[in-house]
């Protein structure tokens, strides 16, 4: 198939190119690099260097014609969300409207979304489903919701369906490290706590610990980059042999603390990981989990690489080589 992948020099996006070529895909990378690095777009894909605000840049390429497209594009970070918002409705909303738009007048039906579980805002139970109440408490997860909603009125109107993936805590890299996560400021817990290993961090920051929660310490859900990337995969062959419009919650289903995230960096690392509790942050929930029954049930979705140890064990050795 010849794929889209908007985003594709990005944290995740770059994983699912690689992915997608080893599943012997023909794939064209559309990105500003304003996030993403050039070096992470695998050799054998094309690489337009483009905005999603050029709508003139976006025709001329979704002209080809392409049997299925990936965003990736949107910004992520919820504190700058909440300090910028107009980045954020511009980019993650405005600029996702151009490529559906553009999508539209092009023929391109089948679109494979990077959504996110800060849909959901605080949870009213866990694990959370895909009829959990949708209350975001930020910008950033308002804009992604806007465009959930924004895609249902575009199948309705224009034959334009679309999953919607939610992602809960991507987290580790390729196994062969190639891949990994290189944000610019890093905010991910998993590579904070790894530049603590490495030295390039005095201590890792605890934001309370005095949760109702075993240890005190907020729970998350952290899933593999790879596997969140294969659940894309089986996403489009969902779509393309006639699948409806969707929205499945991708996670572990289960959840690890700050504490036992840290301990299990210090056994794979060897490296002691000094700790600062410092007061909590506002709006943070003592626990995210998500439930990812019905991406098993309807997409045969696999969780290789589920074990936390597994998940840091790649992350730190992507890098300490890097």
């Amino acid at each position: 198939m010849r794929i889209l992948v908007i985003g594709g020099a990005g944290y995740i996006g770059s994983h699912i190119v690689k992915m997608l070529i080893e599943h012997g895909h023909a794939v064209t990378v559309f990105d500003n690099l304003s996030t993403g690095h050039r070096d992470a777009v695998h050799p054998a894909a094309q690489f337009i260097f483009g905005d999603l605000s050029d709508t003139n840049a976006l025709f001329s390429t979704l002209n080809h014609g392409f049997e299925g497209v990936m965003h990736f594009a949107s910004f992520i970070q919820v504190g700058e969300s909440v300090s910028n918002p107009g980045k954020y409705f511009r980019n993650n909303l405005t600029n996702t409207l151009n490529l559906l738009d553009t999508m539209v007048s092009t023929g391109n039906t089948n679109l494979i979304f990077s959504s996110t579980a800060a849909i959901f805002g605080a949870p009213e139970y866990t694990p959370i489903d895909e009829n959990h109440p949708c209350n975001p408490i930020n910008p950033y997860g308002r804009t992604k919701l806007m465009v959930e909603q924004a895609l249902a009125d575009y199948d309705r109107a224009h034959g334009l369906r679309s999953i919607s993936l939610r992602y809960f805590n991507a987290a580790g890299a390729t196994p062969d490290a190639s891949l990994g996560e290189r944000h610019k400021p890093e905010t991910h817990l998993i590579p904070l706590i790894l530049q603590t290993a490495l030295g390039h961090r005095k201590h890792i920051q605890i934001f309370g610990n005095d949760y109702d929660t075993p240890d005190g310490t907020c729970i998350r859900d952290y899933i593999h980059v790879d596997d969140l990337c294969s659940a894309h995969i089986l996403s489009l062959e969902k779509l393309i042999a006639g699948g409806v419009s969707s929205a499945y919650n991708l996670g572990n289903g289960q959840g690890f603390s700050v504490s036992e995230v840290v301990s299990s960096a210090a056994l794979v690392t060897g490296h002691p990981i000094p700790t600062l509790v410092t007061e909590r942050r506002p709006g943070d929930p003592a626990c995210l989990v998500a439930n990812s029954d019905q991406a098993i049930r309807e997409l045969g979705w696999q969780k290789k690489r589920p074990q936390i140890e597994t998940i840091i064990e790649d992350a730190w050795r992507f890098m300490s080589q890097h």
